[in-house]
């Protein structure tokens, strides 16, 4: 199983070509600025959804935990970027993020915790690297704080998406979401 999503991330992320849905980075460092980065981005909106919608769907411990993780790795990411080290392959890596959480909706994959919190982990490195590289010299912290409230936000959007159509019986719209954003992932990298 691990090894046929390490493969298929792989190969996504190598087929992918930049969504170039990032704000100008003249335009970075504010608060506000951070806030608007992921919700101007349907790469950003997508996958970060789709988080909250699998941590919803794993239950349990994952509606904190694996949010959190992508939350905490997006920060390395960033302080990595900020700092002179920015990782090779982010837009693909952010393209297949969307395509690869969609298709774990879809396919009702329910990982160990620990294991789905590694997975989101993963890409939000590249995401948080995004943000990072695109900063320059702009003010990190309010920048960072902005996108990592707006990047809570739309992880709660998915939760509450997630639980309430569990709640009313609709496991089977839950998957059609992440097919959704599966396709939608596939049209960017397409675009």
């Amino acid at each position: 199983m691990f090894k046929r999503l390490s493969l298929t991330i792989a190969t996504l992320a190598a087929a992918t070509a930049p969504a170039f849905a990032h704000l100008n980075p003249a335009e970075h460092g504010s608060f506000m600025a951070g806030v608007s980065h992921p919700l101007f981005g349907w790469d950003h909106i997508l996958v970060m959804v789709a988080v909250g919608l699998w941590a919803a769907m794993i239950g349990g411990r994952a509606l904190w935990v694996v949010p959190t993780a992508f939350v905490a790795m997006m920060g390395v990411g960033f302080a990595m970027a900020v700092a002179g080290f920015p990782l090779p392959f982010v837009e693909p890596v952010i393209l297949a993020s969307v395509v690869a959480v969609g298709v774990l909706i879809a396919a009702a994959v329910r990982l160990p915790v620990p294991a789905a919190a590694a997975v989101v982990g993963a890409f939000a490195l590249f995401h948080g690297s995004a943000h990072g590289g695109e900063l320059g010299s702009a003010g990190a912290l309010s920048f960072g704080l902005g996108f990592v409230l707006a990047t809570a936000g739309l992880h709660l959007v998915g939760i509450g998406l997630g639980v309430g159509l569990s709640r009313v019986g609709s496991p089977l719209l839950v998957r059609g979401l992440g097919a959704a954003s599966a396709v939608a992932g596939l049209y960017l990298i397409a675009a």
